[in-house]
């Protein structure tokens, strides 16, 4: 871990930005470059599929995989990304843990706004399901929006009367449409990524004048999330976000739910995705995937 590192991450995130709220499209091209630029490891080998009626990225190593399956939910505030943008952090869980992944392609905001990723997320789980995959060997996991989702699938699936899956783990979650956190306004300048402004953007193409005061929209303060499985929060210190973390672990101790909330010190928005470049990253992935290990339990179940 040295500041250098840090120091080069933080450098590369402030490059100049256009001024003023961007089209989507650029949006989305903006985030795909920037997604470019990150490491993919080598051992993988990726599919395309499907898991309801989505498109989806199956990532596996290229050697025998272990039985299990990781869920995954791409980041890029709902209205950007794909499972190829996040293929560095599927990838590194995959060689990491030596389980298979899904990378749910999601639609997209403002095109398809609220609910639609919640109904594709939860279509996807129930796929899985459907074809025989048991809950306990089966993870949602998920970055930023993705995050968010990997949350939010669980309340829908738990209100739909569904097993939940074995475990949850979110880098750095979006948890709060109402934009309430205490770090929204204290770590605003210190966040390389994100201003108000700009989440205030992207967020009225998700919401698209839905109340943001309801669980599914803001988990993090409304969210009841009793019987919940284990889950694994990981956040960096540097994020406007970092109390959409915090509060959501609150809410799952108060809940009785096993949480480990993972803070990192003088670190971005998803900083796992530096897995190379930065060590902080590399072992905060680690940890993850010790996570991941520990909780998926194979077994073989048929859905009626």
């Amino acid at each position: 871990m040295t500041r250098a590192q840090r120091d080069k991450v933080d450098a590369m995130l402030r490059q100049p930005h256009p001024a003023g709220p961007r089209p989507v499209e650029e949006i989305r091209a903006g985030f795909s470059a920037l997604m470019d630029l990150m490491v993919v490891p080598d051992g993988i080998r990726t599919t395309r599929t499907s898991l309801g009626d989505r498109p989806a990225l199956h990532v596996e190593p290229e050697h025998a995989s272990r039985a299990g399956t990781i869920l995954y939910f791409h980041g890029g505030g709902w209205v950007s990304g794909s499972p190829e943008t996040a293929l560095s952090l599927t990838g590194h869980l995959v060689t990491r843990t030596g389980f298979a992944a899904h990378s749910l392609d999601y639609r997209l905001a403002p095109e398809h706004p609220f609910p639609a990723a919640v109904e594709d997320t939860l279509s996807a789980y129930l796929a899985l399901l459907d074809r025989g995959e048991s809950p306990s060997a089966i993870a949602f996991a998920g970055d930023s929006a993705g995050g968010g989702l990997a949350v939010t699938t669980c309340l829908a699936a738990r209100d739909a009367g569904l097993p939940l899956p074995a475990a949850v783990v979110a880098f750095s979650p979006g948890l709060d449409a109402t934009r309430t956190g205490d770090s929204m306004d204290t770590k605003e300048g210190i966040d390389p990524i994100f201003t108000r402004r700009a989440l205030d953007h992207t967020g009225a193409m998700y919401l698209a004048g839905a109340d943001p005061h309801q669980p599914l929209l803001s988990p993090a303060v409304l969210a009841d999330l009793t019987g919940f499985p284990p889950m694994l929060i990981q956040v960096g210190t540097n994020e406007m976000l970092l109390d959409d973390s915090t509060r959501l672990a609150a809410r799952a101790a108060s809940a009785g739910v096993d949480v480990v909330l993972d803070i990192t010190a003088d670190v971005p928005h998803v900083f796992q995705v530096f897995a190379g470049v930065l060590d902080e990253a590399d072992e905060a992935l680690d940890r993850a995937a010790l996570f991941l290990s520990q909780r998926l339990r194979a077994e073989n179940t048929t859905r009626a």
